[in-house]
């Protein structure tokens, strides 16, 4: 008769965790899928005539995508070392399997650029940062903070001196559009629109992603960090906001936007609740002390990155406590979460069916997000229950395993 040890039980459940897939990582990927389908079909704003700010351009607007981001560090730090990051020859396979899993996201966002949609997708973007960030997969926390800090505080300045630059040339270096397989033939105005000028500029993003590798790093198995991410992201994000809303009100930041404008009467207070995209910010360095969800300044990086870290260490806290009451807490999360590449294509897909038409009869905008959100939880959850990868997920899989070569195509050896 074999006795057990009850004290040895919740270290060895532990190790399963940290061994394993954390499903928290997967949770808070659900939780951004989600957000981005919620501002890509409700409206931000009440109506054109009336820029009055929605719940949803308040609760979601740039946090969404912010951390779709940095969970993509996350998710580089875990599989290239957790909190010992690869070494040698395998951080050189590991730099390549990325690399490979970027030209699969890169061709599915260039297929999408191609349709018609009122959507800014974002796969293109996340594919170039993917490849951005393999000189940073070898670094260690200490110094993986300290880029982390310097890009968040440099890069908007270097932005903000250089946007101008490229968008007075002739036709200027903007695409205006999602990109797609034809903008291939004008690379420097690509490159100018992923990096600078477009929707999500690359050059700032990368201070996402750079958090995410720190988020990562820590021993994200360990009690007290999740409780730390929560109660540190909560903060920065609340000091930030705090932050950028008084240098915009209290010491006159808005007013000397709106001077620079010239535009008498426009909301540009609600513009700075929910999205300054489409504002050419130059002319004032009072851009810089904005907040503003897509403004891409310091204060806008800092956050969204405290909600993305947030966020983060709530999910970790409900996976600790769904082991705890041996419940799955998270399974409707999880699974969109699990195959978010799939989930986020064929959502963008269905959403070009419909542009410039009107909803079908009956249906209204809740509707059709319900029916999203709905479809996405539905089939993530059954793919995760039957442990199937998501199509596009398990060309990505490949991808990054040849690139590290443990799979070899017929014909290569």
């Amino acid at each position: 008769m074999t006795s057990r040890n009850p004290a040895r039980a919740p270290r060895a459940t532990a190790a399963r965790r940290t061994q394993g897939r954390l499903y928290g990582i997967d949770a808070a990927r659900g939780i951004a899928l989600l957000g981005m389908m919620a501002t890509h079909l409700l409206p931000t704003f009440e109506s054109n005539a009336d820029l009055t700010p929605t719940w949803i351009g308040l609760a979601f607007s740039g946090r969404a995508a912010a951390l779709f981001a940095v969970l993509a560090g996350v998710g580089l730090a875990l599989s290239t070392g957790k909190e010992k990051p690869l070494e040698g020859g395998s951080l050189a396979a590991a730099r390549r399997g990325v690399a490979l899993r970027a030209v699969v996201i890169a061709a599915v966002g260039l297929s999408l650029g191609n349709l018609e949609v009122n959507v800014a997708v974002i796969l293109v973007h996340y594919a170039v940062l993917f490849l951005c960030i393999l000189p940073f997969l070898g670094m260690g926390l200490k110094p993986l903070c300290a880029w982390a800090a310097g890009w968040i505080l440099g890069s908007p300045v270097l932005a903000y001196l250089l946007r101008p630059w490229l968008l007075a040339a002739e036709p200027p270096l903007q695409l205006g559009h999602n990109p797609g397989w034809e903008d291939l033939a004008t690379p420097g105005r690509l490159l100018a629109d992923v990096f600078l000028t477009g929707y999500y500029p690359v050059f700032q993003w990368m201070s996402y992603l750079l958090v995410g590798l720190v988020i990562g790093r820590l021993a994200l198995g360990k009690a007290l960090v999740p409780v730390l991410l929560l109660l540190a992201g909560t903060v920065v994000a609340a000091a930030a906001k705090a932050l950028g809303v008084t240098a915009m009100e209290s010491w006159g930041g808005r007013a000397a936007l709106e001077a620079v404008l010239n535009a008498p009467g426009y909301p540009l207070d609600s513009v700075l609740q929910v999205n300054l995209t489409g504002i050419r910010q130059e002319g004032s360095w009072w851009w810089l002390a904005s907040a503003a969800p897509h403004s891409g300044t310091s204060l806008d990086l800092l956050h969204t990155s405290g909600v993305a870290a947030a966020v983060i260490g709530a999910c970790l806290l409900l996976e600790r406590l769904g082991e705890w009451i041996d419940l799955d807490l998270l399974l409707p999360l999880r699974g969109p979460g699990a195959m978010t590449l799939t989930l986020y294509t064929l959502h963008v897909w269905v959403l070009s069916g419909f542009y410039l038409k009107p909803l079908p009869a009956g249906w209204t905008e809740d509707g059709m997000y319900f029916a999203h959100a709905a479809t996405a939880i539905i089939v993530g959850t059954a793919f995760v229950l039957l442990k199937w990868r998501g199509p596009l997920e398990w060309l990505g899989h490949a991808a990054t395993r040849l690139g590290r070569g443990q799979l070899r195509l017929p014909g290569l050896g």
